[in-house]
């Protein structure tokens, strides 16, 4: 095949696509002659990405590539599952060593403790502000859309809710005893215990970031209090595992396409497109949602921070596309540290702001249920004031800051919140039929807020590297 007819070829494949779903809109074909179009269009988007040999490129294409094998082969799509749960049972590998050495060394290295506090308060300033705005967004989104009215729940796919709960067995017991007026103290001051670790090598394993990064910063100070001949040895030692962990990630993300794809695959093969049109209105609210967020709230804090957005838009590509094929910031958790240090971001604030922010940072959660709370309210035909909706704000400020250490973190919350209120939890059973894909979004918005958050920390210390975000290329 000459060079002229290779690039041209995914042009030339994509053009074959949208005539045949053109020539299908009016006029039904046969599902083969979908299907092959379908198959000669992952030829040509194979081509394009040879010829590009970008991992970007890759991800993003094994993406599409994963909606119409699941879309076309839901049979072959289902068994890929294992690919895209490998893939992040890799990934999770890195987490606890490369948040543990990052930290230590940024502590430990510089012993400067002062600077440590600072970045503290400044961090968690910054995190209630973007998240307290992420849910008036979600609450004004949802009013202005009004998406939950009219529904006829009978018609939504249900759905059976986890059988979990926001509040560990062990403190069960405890509630019982305590006044109802009260509980929430005793719920407020349970989530600070939580972020002590009993055993380190157990919050490794459960991947419980808030308490690694407890225990890293406390063992980082004890470290940087030491006399210069003892705590040398352990920097180094901080340091080369640190470096070690960035190689390993830049080795396993060759094979971040082959578990986007699948997961994608798996998503669309097992959920089925026609899911969308069920909830079509949620759906829509929320992407728009947390456009708007992008576009009022983080953007123009970039543009006023003079943040290279063009830069910064290339180094959060990989790490985005990541979150949102597998729906999980873990998985981005490698790529975003060691992008946003190669954007000019010192390793010291990042190894601190995005560990903290995963906790904390969570924009696109907090705005999804505060939208979510508002949307089952709606279809349950439950009319609420606006200091009805204002009170849920301020309980889901407190109760969502450290959701990422609970499992099916968000749903948890939106299920304890609807309890509170008296609303109908049998709605949030219904819309979990689209929670993955509201989940990718939501995902997406969070690894893009708590990168911003490390450049803006960055640029409030005044040890961000302007020239080497402007010199910034992709690998």
């Amino acid at each position: 095949m000459s060079p002229t007819l290779l690039r041209i070829f995914p042009f030339i494949t994509l053009t074959i696509v949208v005539l045949l779903h053109g020539v299908n809109f009016f006029n039904p074909l046969p599902a083969d002659y979908l299907v092959f179009g379908h198959l000669l269009f992952i030829l040509g988007m194979i081509t394009f990405a040879l010829r590009r040999k970008n991992l970007t490129t890759w991800i993003l294409i094994s993406i599409v590539m994963g909606v119409i094998i699941g879309r076309d082969f839901p049979g072959v799509a289902l068994s890929l599952q294992p690919l895209s749960q490998g893939f992040i049972r890799l990934v999770k590998t890195i987490v606890g060593p490369i948040l543990f050495a990052t930290l230590v060394y940024g502590i430990a290295g510089h012993s400067d403790l002062k600077q440590v506090g600072r970045m503290a308060w400044k961090s968690l300033l910054y995190f209630y502000t973007a998240t307290t705005i992420a849910l008036f967004i979600g609450l004004a989104a949802i009013n202005i859309t009004k998406a939950g009215m009219g529904i006829d729940a009978s018609k939504i796919p249900h759905h059976d809710l986890p059988a979990t709960s926001a509040v560990k067995d062990a403190d069960v017991q405890a509630l019982q005893n305590i006044p109802e007026g009260t509980q929430w103290l005793f719920k407020t001051t349970a989530f600070f215990r939580d972020v002590f670790p009993e055993n380190i090598i157990k919050s490794i394993y459960d991947n419980q970031v808030l308490q690694i990064v407890v225990f890293a910063v406390i063992f980082g100070i004890g470290l940087a209090q030491l006399p210069e001949r003892k705590k040398k040895p352990m920097v180094d030692f901080m340091d080369s595992l640190a470096e070690t962990m960035f190689k390993y990630t830049h080795i396993i993300m060759y094979f971040a396409p082959v578990g986007v794809g699948a997961a994608m695959a798996y998503t669309v093969g097992h959920m089925g497109i026609d899911i969308l049109k069920y909830l079509f209105m949620l759906l829509l609210t929320l992407y728009c949602a947390l456009i708007a967020f992008i576009l009022l709230v983080l953007l123009p804090i970039a543009l006023y921070m003079k943040v290279p957005v063009r830069k910064f838009v290339q180094a959060v590509k990989e790490p985005v596309s990541i979150a949102f094929a597998t729906t999980s910031s873990d998985a981005a958790l490698p790529v975003v540290m060691q992008n946003m240090e190669r954007f000019g971001v010192p390793r010291k604030v990042v190894s601190f702001v995005v560990p903290t922010g995963y906790s904390f940072n969570l924009d696109g959660t907090t705005l999804y249920l505060s939208l979510a709370s508002i949307f089952v309210a709606q279809a349950a035909g439950i009319d609420l004031s606006f200091g009805q909706q204002l009170l849920i704000c301020l309980t889901l400020m407190i109760t969502s800051k450290g959701v990422a250490a609970i499992p099916r973190a968000s749903l948890i919350i939106l299920i304890a919140t609807a309890d509170q209120f008296g609303l109908p939890v049998f709605i949030i059973a219904a819309i979990l039929g689209i929670d993955e894909l509201m989940d990718m979004g939501r995902t997406s918005v969070n690894v893009i807020g708590n990168c911003l958050a490390s450049v803006i920390i960055a640029k409030w210390e005044g040890e961000f590297d302007q020239e080497k975000a402007l010199n910034f290329v992709e690998d």
